[in-house]
C-alpha cells in the first residue's frame, strides 16, 4: 500500500435501505474472526459517541424541517469524527475495517438524493477523510421497492420516510458507482438469500490478495 503506517484493511459497505448490510457484515465479521483475524465493524452516521449523537439526528422523523445542507454537514461531521477516532487507529493497528455506509453514501444521499451535487459532495467528503479511502466498497443492489417490503413492522427512520423518487435518485447514483468501472467496487446481488450474498462477499476479499485474507 502507498501509506506504510497503513496495515490494515478498510472494507466499506453500501446500498439503498433494505440492502442487507447490517447482515452481511455480521457474517463476514464472524467469518474473519473464526480465522483469528483482527476486525473492527463500525458504521455510518454514528460509530462513536460523537457520531452516535448525530446519528440520532440525522435519523429522528421528528425533524422534517432538516434542511439538505444541513444534514451533508452532519454526515460529513460524523464521517470526520470517525475516521479520526476509531479508522485511522484501526488501520495503523493492522486491523480488518468492515464500515455500514461511508464517503459514497453521502454521495448517494446528500448528492444525488438530495441534488446538491457531486461536486460539493467530494469536497467535504476529501476534508473529512483524511486520506482514510476504503481498499474495497461492496454494493449491495437492491430496487427501493423491494428494500422498502423489508421493513416489516417496524417504524420507518426519516430518510426512510423519504420519497419513493428520492429513494430512486439514491439508488441510480449506487448504480452508476457500479458502473464507472472504478475497480474498488464490486457488486452484490442484494437479492440474493443472506448465505448467498456472504459467499459474494468473500469472494470479492479474496481477490485482494492481502495477508490479512489468507485463508478466508
Amino acid at each position: 500500500m502507498a501509506d506504510p503506517a497503513r496495515r490494515g484493511l478498510l472494507v466499506t459497505f453500501e446500498g439503498p435501505e433494505g440492502s442487507g448490510k447490517s447482515t452481511l457484515i455480521r457474517g463476514l465479521a464472524g467469518r474473519l474472526e473464526a480465522l483469528g483475524r483482527p476486525v473492527l465493524t463500525t458504521r455510518e452516521p454514528g460509530g462513536t459517541p460523537v457520531g452516535e449523537r448525530i446519528r440520532s439526528v440525522l435519523l429522528d422523523p421528528s425533524l422534517p424541517e432538516l434542511c439538505p445542507e444541513t444534514e451533508l454537514l452532519l454526515m460529513v461531521a460524523s464521517r470526520a469524527q470517525l475516521v479520526r477516532e476509531v479508522v485511522l487507529p484501526a488501520l495503523a493497528d493492522g486491523r480488518i475495517v468492515l464500515c455500514d455506509r461511508y464517503a459514497d453514501a453521502s454521495v448517494a444521499y446528500q448528492g444525488a438524493g438530495r441534488e446538491l451535487g457531486r461536486a460539493r459532495v467530494d469536497a467535504l467528503n476529501d476534508f473529512a477523510l483524511a486520506g482514510a479511502a476504503p481498499d474495497l466498497t461492496l454494493l449491495c443492489l437492491l430496487p427501493p421497492a423491494a428494500g422498502r417490503r423489508r421493513f416489516g413492522g417496524r417504524d420507518p427512520d426519516r430518510l426512510e420516510r423519504e420519497s419513493a423518487a428520492f429513494h430512486e435518485r439514491v439508488y441510480d447514483a449506487y448504480r452508476a458507482m457500479a458502473g464507472s468501472g472504478d475497480p474498488r467496487f464490486r457488486v452484490l446481488d442484494a437479492t440474493a438469500p443472506p448465505d448467498g450474498q456472504l459467499e459474494q462477499a468473500v469472494t470479492h476479499l479474496r481477490g485482494l490478495e492481502h495477508d490479512l485474507l489468507m485463508g478466508l
